[in-house]
């Protein structure tokens, strides 16, 4: 769940925080471009892109997620999922430093692709793995992990922590942390016995 509904989580609620800090952003990299301070309504539409071009990228990373799952397995799909999820994090937190708002509207986008991905795969991996008596339990995780990422995103969003201007764009690299652990502790797991059967046609490693 760190790598798979637990990105999902974390990026939806990231977000919040750091809103003015962004605008602010916005408004200050259009003057130095433009020599101009941008109206309140380009640097709304600004911000209205780099909120909801997340869902725009959920839709991609949704609807190829089938394809990948069944391609390349759940296992690897998963790990698949962790680009995306480490080029949206490299963008947003070298965003400030290179001057580039657009920076953080294609983070954004590739975050979105990760958490499409991830959410979608993580309920088929934890499904097809778990023994039926805990099928239940297991399935439940992704929920759990959504809502731990949700609490995660606002702690790190607290001025205590990285919720202050000088941190804002490490706040929205925080993604990088729960794909490297996904991408150094998720090869070491077994692939899906359903994908191995069906897709493989390999019935002695399903059993």
């Amino acid at each position: 769940g760190i790598g798979g509904a637990f990105q999902y989580g974390l990026q939806v609620s990231i977000i919040n925080s750091p809103a003015e800090y962004i605008k602010s952003f916005i408004r200050e990299t259009w003057l130095r471009r433009y020599g101009s301070s941008p109206t309140e309504d380009m640097i709304t539409l600004m911000w209205s892109f780099i909120v909801s071009i997340y869902s725009i990228g959920g839709l991609l990373g949704s609807s190829s997620a089938g394809y990948l799952a069944v391609r390349f397995g759940r296992k690897k799909a998963m790990l698949f999922a962790n680009i995306p999820a480490l080029l949206s994090s490299a963008l947003m937190g070298l965003s400030w430093l290179c001057g580039s708002f657009e920076m953080i509207i294609a983070g954004r986008l590739f975050s979105g692709v990760c958490g499409g991905l991830a959410l979608n795969i993580h309920l088929m991996y934890a499904g097809e793995c778990a023994p039926r008596k805990r099928r239940g339990l297991i399935a439940i995780t992704a929920s759990t992990a959504i809502a731990f990422g949700k609490f995660v995103g606002f702690a790190l969003g607290l001025r205590e922590v990285l919720g202050v201007e000088a941190l804002w764009p490490l706040l929205m690299a925080a993604n990088t942390v729960p794909a490297l652990v996904q991408l150094l502790t998720l090869p070491f797991f077994p692939d899906s016995p359903r994908y191995l059967l069906i897709d493989k046609k390999d019935k002695e490693g399903c059993i």
